[in-house]
């Protein structure tokens, strides 16, 4: 184990980021103790649809205040709505709210679709109720200094008549801004322009900001801080992340769509957005475009490391560019690599990552001293402080991701993996055409099976809140799954066998499926007379030993063994339908997996399960490294016997 991490000083520290409840009203006296903002402070305030409004806020100000300048500003009533900042719904107080914080407005009862347009103001309202600039900065981070640079040379330009130009490529709407000689020199991309998202230009409409988007575990309008979110992490620019921020911008370059199918108003009127804003990098093709052979290994690894922290879920080739360097004699005989569109990074649960570099050579390759030095300085708990003070918007359950994945890279890496080997162990894998959990997710239901497991054996006497759950998950039920494997022989397993599964030590989800009203059978007959549930480490728990984990819209079972652990069914297929028109989100989401959560444990449980998390990892690390080597000599052998 790292020498950092295995102290339980160092362990409990990871809840000191996590003060604030995951949801429910936000209480001032709690984890903000000392922090409180003094004086007048500047919000950017979105609607579910798009708006957005710049104000600034005095002390007395609250929630009611923010939205009745809402009513005003664009004449829509606010009744039966309410006011989030990340995870916090702000009943009334305002003191949790810092400077340059995004805040968005959300409907409580009615249908939220794209139905009602966005009704952004003019840009002579704008100037009567928003006297900022065109482009505005949130957050003041040291690291902004580059943006803030392009910023002042995208506003020269654009009162010179040099106005931006859309990008036609992707699924989201996105702008080159230029400088006065007409240069790309910064990519935006409008929060409420992402796919699904309400004011999409390219008809992939139907989901209003918040609700779950491309990726169920990201929701739409949320991937802009997470852009930031790469670049900030990106210390000393190790994996060379383009500088990005988050901005309030106002231009009438941005799309507005009017009703629910997307219809785009015929004329153009200034709009203000909230969009990721990152410096364009020229460049001569991407990844996919060029052979691999050429890139430098120190890239591949930096970008690999940098992919593996954040749980990187869309690392494609596509995003990859590729820039030729000059020898200085004229020759090109170097490439540079520039990672961007890290938008669907920090997922809210464990979702499957992609990792496009996992099957290239130099992932394969042992990492350097250097980066190994650079892995095991890094400390996930101040990164998490410090993404909780540049970006307040973030969610606990992001950052949860971002604490496991660091421990997980900086304990696989002093073990002795290598990049691919850590990939592989993060990555879900099909065989025979069904989807097997990763490692790392096995892990991570060990690791929690084996504190429901202690707190069976030493039960507490605790009422206890109702925990949260990720909620854009689909309905919750119940199944159980009997507790049998120790941490003692869990390193006795074959490679990956964790006490469920096939031969091979996974298990194939279609397989392990059993319909919901056995379920519902099973829980009447054994619950009988049994008392009630606890809730431990966001498992409910009978005091009878049989534990009960909440489970989705399905449940699934390992009939040899009469285990159930937590996994998903698919619901329906993906839809591969290209062709043109507005087509609603349900249409086009890819098939819904359930992934394991980190949100739901309170800070007691979370501590416990870091715990027993680092407990399984040798054990985990030797077996992966026992099938490295194996496999390492059939394919010796498979060469040596080919003529």
């Amino acid at each position: 184990m790292s020498p950092n991490l295995d102290s339980p000083v160092q362990i409990q520290m990871a809840v000191s980021v996590f003060k604030s409840p995951l949801r429910g009203e936000y209480s001032g006296n709690k984890g903000m103790e000392g922090k409180q903002p003094t004086g007048r402070r500047r919000v950017f305030v979105q609607t579910e649809t798009g708006c957005v409004l710049g104000m600034d806020l005095d002390r007395c100000d609250n929630a009611h205040t923010v939205k009745r300048r809402l009513q005003l500003a664009f004449n829509f009533p606010t009744e039966e709505s309410s006011l989030t900042f990340g995870d916090m719904v702000l009943k009334n107080d305002l003191s949790a709210v810092r400077n340059d914080s995004p805040l968005l407005l959300t409907r409580n009862f009615l249908h939220r679709s794209s139905s009602t347009p966005c009704l952004s103001p003019t840009g002579k309202d704008i100037q009567q109720r928003d006297q900022s600039g065109p482009i505005e900065i949130l957050g003041h981070s040291s690291q902004f200094a580059r943006t803030k640079q392009l910023v002042k040379d995208i506003v020269k330009a654009i009162k010179n008549g040099v106005d931006p130009i859309p990008v036609h490529s992707g699924l989201g709407g996105a702008y080159y801004f230029r400088n006065s000689r007409g240069e790309s020199v910064a990519i935006v991309k409008p929060t409420d322009e992402e796919p699904f998202a309400p004011n999409n230009p390219k008809g992939f409409v139907g989901k209003a900001l918040g609700q779950p988007g491309l990726k169920r575990t990201v929701r739409v309008g949320e991937t802009g801080f997470r852009e930031v979110a790469a670049y900030l992490l990106d210390y000393d620019h190790f994996a060379n992340v383009p500088p990005t921020a988050l901005v309030k911008i106002t231009h009438s370059v941005f799309n507005v769509n009017d009703g629910v199918n997307g219809n785009k108003p015929h004329q153009k009127k200034q709009v203000s957005k909230i969009a990721s804003f990152q410096q364009f990098i020229p460049h001569d093709f991407d990844a996919s475009d060029h052979g691999t052979s050429s890139f430098p290994v120190a890239a591949v690894h930096r970008i690999g490391i940098l992919d593996i922290r954040i749980l990187n879920t869309d690392r494609h080739a596509g995003n990859l560019l590729v820039r030729k360097l000059d020898d200085g004699a004229g020759r090109f005989s170097q490439v540079e690599l520039i990672p961007i569109d890290h938008g669907l990074c920090l997922p809210e649960s464990l979702e499957d990552p992609y990792f496009e570099w996992i099957h290239w050579p130099q992932a394969s390759i042992p990492f350097s001293e250097d980066e190994l030095e650079y892995i095991k300085n890094l400390d996930p708990i101040r990164d998490s402080e410090m993404l909780r003070m540049e970006l307040p918007m973030i969610r606990d359950a992001c950052l949860r991701v971002l604490v496991l994945c660091s421990i997980f890279l900086k304990e696989a890496a002093s073990y002795g993996l290598c990049l691919a080997e850590i990939g592989e162990m993060m990555s879900r894998e099909f065989r025979a055409g069904e989807e097997e959990p990763s490692e790392l997710e096995l892990v991570c239901l060990e690791a929690r099976r084996l504190i429901a497991e202690r707190e069976v054996l030493s039960p507490k006497t605790d009422g206890g809140e109702d925990e949260f759950q990720f909620d854009i998950d689909c309905e919750e039920d119940e199944f159980y799954f009997t507790p049998k494997l120790g941490a003692d022989n869990f390193m006795n397993r074959g490679p990956l066998h964790f006490g469920i599964g096939d031969a091979n030590g996974r298990f194939q989800l279609s397989k392990l499926e059993e319909s919901i009203e056995e379920e519902e059978e099973e829980s009447e007959g054994e619950g009988e007379g049994e008392g009630e549930q606890r809730v431990v480490a966001g498992i409910p728990t009978p005091p009878a030993g049989v534990l009960t984990i909440s489970k989705l819209s399905m449940s699934l079972k390992d009939n040899s063994l009469g285990e159930k652990f937590l996994v998903a069914k698919p619901e329906r297929s993906y839809l591969a339908n290209t062709s043109s028109g507005h087509r609603s989100a349900n249409e086009q989401l890819p098939t819904s997996m359930s992934f394991v959560k980190l949100s739901d444990m309170n800070d007691e449980e979370w501590v416990l399960f870091l715990e027993k998390f680092q407990e399984l990892l040798d054990p985990a690390f030797a077996k992966r490294k026992s099938v490295t080597v194996g496999q390492r000599q059939r394919q010796r052998l498979g060469t040596s016997c080919q003529f």
